[in-house]
């Protein structure tokens, strides 16, 4: 099972793509782990990919994807991955595709988590209001505003993901403004059970 999850963010990718992982023995594939692991690894490519984090700069598509290609070789992707973060453009889409490809590999499914954008800001400014109330800290990037930008970066680039992936044929759609075993369930539910099976 080789799929990607979508949604913009606060839809809940990261704890899906770990459920998935879990429940079906895949590797669960974070750009933003991946990237530190090559880092620490010393690898070539997390050299590269060191030396322009280290100028503040974005780690360009290219080595992103070197990244994912190297990653996806490990024994643990054998079964399959889940991609989390990844990609966010049509062009890393178009990338990603050239790689499997080039290691004879096929995306079962993208699989998009469809969400109500008031509702995902209505969360996190109750979930703000009540850590303030308790005494808690709020960090700096746990607000709506933050959220709204983050949204509005999502509906500029990653977006576009949505059509180009329901033109290949890949596209699932999920509800994912559900209790987590639900949107769980649902995602087994439209990856299909062969999928689930393998």
């Amino acid at each position: 099972m080789r799929l990607i999850l979508l949604g913009p963010p606060g839809a809940g990718k990261g704890t899906q793509a770990v459920r998935l992982a879990e429940r079906h023995g895949i590797a669960h594939l974070s750009t933003g782990d991946m990237l530190r692991a090559a880092v620490a690894e010393g690898s070539e490519i997390g050299k590269k990919a060191q030396a322009i984090m280290a100028r503040g700069d974005l780690v360009p598509d290219d080595v992103v994807v070197a990244i994912v290609a190297d990653r996806i070789r490990h024994a643990d992707c054998a079964r399959g991955f889940v991609l989390d973060g990844f990609p966010r453009t049509v062009a890393q889409a178009e990338a990603l595709g050239r790689m499997l490809h080039e290691n004879r590999l096929d995306l079962d499914a993208a699989v998009a988590l469809s969400v109500d954008e008031a509702a995902l800001l209505q969360r996190v400014d109750n979930r703000v209001r009540e850590m303030r109330a308790a005494g808690k800290p709020v960090r700096d990037d746990d607000t709506a505003e933050v959220l709204k930008g983050r949204i509005d970066n999502y509906r500029r680039q990653t977006e576009p993901l949505i059509a180009y992936y329901r033109d290949r044929g890949l596209l699932k759609t999920v509800d994912g403004m559900g209790a987590i075993e639900a949107v769980s369930a649902a995602i087994d539910a439209a990856v299909g059970g062969d999928l689930v099976a393998r």
